[in-house]
């Protein structure tokens, strides 16, 4: 009973210990969009922020996560989880960042590495009229459903022609990214009607 207790409350800290580092995220995450330029809605960058971190933790609960993101990969390829992959987080937090029909930010689906093993796929987001390498990188796979963000640019872990031996030895970045705009991806993510499943590459 009392060990029973004890793990409660521990669990209960954690719990808190991570919301407290999402509201932090939050924050920061909603004033870097309203950063980008002086027509963001500040409104429109707080519900974004709120919803692309509240969607990447419940998707890892969904999606059954064990341990961490390469390990959750492992178990797909064994059959024993359905989803996980970077692009299922991409997909899936996109689609709940379509319902909100932004107007004043823009949704690109951005892939770094692709076909390759170091491959991953992250959301972009943009003000309007902004481009690509300008936005701010949104992705729930690299950190096991806690929602990791930076500005494209400064994405040291995906510096253009930086393998993964490199990125485990070295940190900053050479500000030359390794992210390339998926137009297809990004046409489904910008058509509030369509429907799409994203499928992983064959390798």
């Amino acid at each position: 009973m009392t060990r029973t207790i004890v793990l409660i409350i521990a669990f209960s800290l954690c719990v808190s210990a991570a919301s407290a580092k999402d509201e932090k995220s939050i924050q920061k995450l909603r004033d870097a969009l309203v950063a980008l330029v002086p027509e963001v809605d500040p409104g429109e960058a707080e519900l974004l922020s709120v919803t692309a971190h509240t969607a990447s933790r419940d998707l890892a609960r969904e999606y059954g996560l064990v341990w961490c993101p390469v390990f959750q990969n492992v178990l797909i390829h064994m059959g024993k989880r359905q989803r996980g992959f970077c692009g299922h987080y991409t997909r899936d937090i996109g689609e709940r960042l379509k319902a909100l029909k932004l107007k004043t930010l823009v949704l690109h689906w951005g892939s770094a590495y692709a076909g390759t093993l170091d491959e991953n796929n992250g959301l972009v987001v943009t003000a309007r009229n902004q481009s690509f390498e300008d936005g701010i990188v949104l992705d729930g796979w690299r950190r096991a459903g806690r929602l990791f963000w930076c500005r494209l640019k400064e994405d040291s872990q995906y510096d253009s022609g930086q393998g993964a031996r490199w990125r485990a030895t070295h940190h900053g970045s050479d500000g030359v990214t390794a992210w390339k705009e998926e137009p297809l991806y990004t046409a489904w993510l910008q058509d509030y009607k369509g429907g799409w499943e994203w499928q992983p590459a064959a390798r």
